[in-house]
């Protein structure tokens, strides 16, 4: 009996020592993974503004909807509905008026004369562009009178020029041309002269210039022009017979006749851009040499043109010509007018 009292007890301790050995081990276990969650979330990072692009919003409109399935079908467009036309002509239209006038009492003490002055100008410009030709016709009209007390009326301005030219192109800048121009003027002009009275110097088509240049176009920008005459005849005319007693060169003619004509090398650089918010500048000069002849007699004329807008109508315009001809004088010639006025350019 007491040998199985004793074993039962040794059995009974056994099993205490396996249970504490088993306990022991489970606490080193849930310790060593208490470490180790400690460890990953010290060395792993969330990234929570990842995980909020996954978060689902609530729906603005929660009521139910339905959605109307899309149908795409093929649709045959008649070629007579596509009615659009190509324009290849482009045209500008300039008109302009200017008025100037002053006036004075009898007995007003500073002095002057009372005047009165008008002048208008019309530029119109037509063009005509599809590659690889291309058509460009401008007429220039200008005409001005202005009249002091106790004088005739004089004109302050007068210039009729009509250009046309017919290029083609052959590069991107380079163009083969021919231009045909015409330049005279409307009305009489006078040598206003003290001991003799006014004297007749031109007249329309006294002098008249018919101008014919085949030649090189070259065009790099829209507002810059180069034209080399190479080929290039000229016809002066002088149809009042009377001019060459009041003018002595006789504008190249011989007297008792009205036609010259001289064959020439010729050139014509042409400027017309916006240098400024609202100042437009336009220039022309044109070189003319001819052939057989000593180089005083090469023609130079440069015009300007400088229009500053006041508003939509109101322009003031300063115009300016240059011009050496040894036909007609052996000095430069030179004329400036500012003008004040309406100025339209459609469209």
């Amino acid at each position: 009996m007491f040998c199985a009292f004793a074993a039962e007890a040794q059995q009974t301790d056994s099993l205490r020592r396996v249970d504490s050995l088993l306990r022991a081990n489970n606490l080193r276990r849930a310790d060593s993974l208490r470490r180790s969650d400690s460890i990953r979330r010290e060395n792993i990072k969330i990234d929570t503004n990842l995980l909020n692009s996954y978060r689902l919003g609530t729906p603005r409109n929660a009521l139910p909807q339905r959605l109307r399935p899309v149908q795409i079908s093929p649709e045959l467009i008649p070629v007579t509905m596509l009615d659009y036309k190509v324009s290849y002509w482009h045209k500008t239209v300039t008109l302009g008026f200017n008025f100037n006038q002053s006036g004075f009492s009898n007995n007003w003490a500073g002095g002057g004369v009372n005047s009165f002055a008008l002048g208008g100008n019309l530029d119109y410009k037509l063009e005509y562009n599809k590659q690889p030709f291309v058509y460009t016709t401008q007429l220039i009209l200008l005409y001005g009178r202005s009249k002091n007390r106790g004088q005739l009326s004089r004109k302050t301005n007068d210039r009729i020029f009509w250009d046309n030219k017919l290029a083609t192109q052959l590069s991107k800048s380079w163009f083969f041309y021919g231009s045909l121009s015409f330049e005279s003027q409307f009305d009489k002009g006078f040598n206003y002269d003290a001991t003799r009275g006014p004297l007749i110097i031109s007249n329309f088509m006294s002098p008249g210039y018919v101008t014919e240049s085949l030649g090189f176009e070259y065009k790099p920008t829209s507002y810059f022009d180069l034209r080399i005459g190479t080929g290039t005849a000229r016809q002066t005319f002088v149809l009042d017979t009377t001019i060459y007693r009041n003018l002595s060169g006789n504008y190249g003619v011989v007297p008792g006749r009205t036609f010259k004509n001289e064959l020439a090398f010729q050139a014509t650089a042409l400027f017309d851009k916006d240098i400024m918010q609202n100042l437009h500048l336009t220039s022309r000069y044109n070189i003319f040499i001819p052939y057989g002849r000593s180089l005083k007699n090469v023609d130079h004329r440069l015009d300007l043109t400088l229009a500053a807008r006041v508003n939509r109508l109101i322009a003031v315009t300063i115009t300016g010509v240059a011009l050496f001809d040894n036909d007609t004088s052996p000095s430069i010639q030179g004329n400036e007018n500012l003008a004040l006025g309406v100025i339209y350019k459609f469209p």
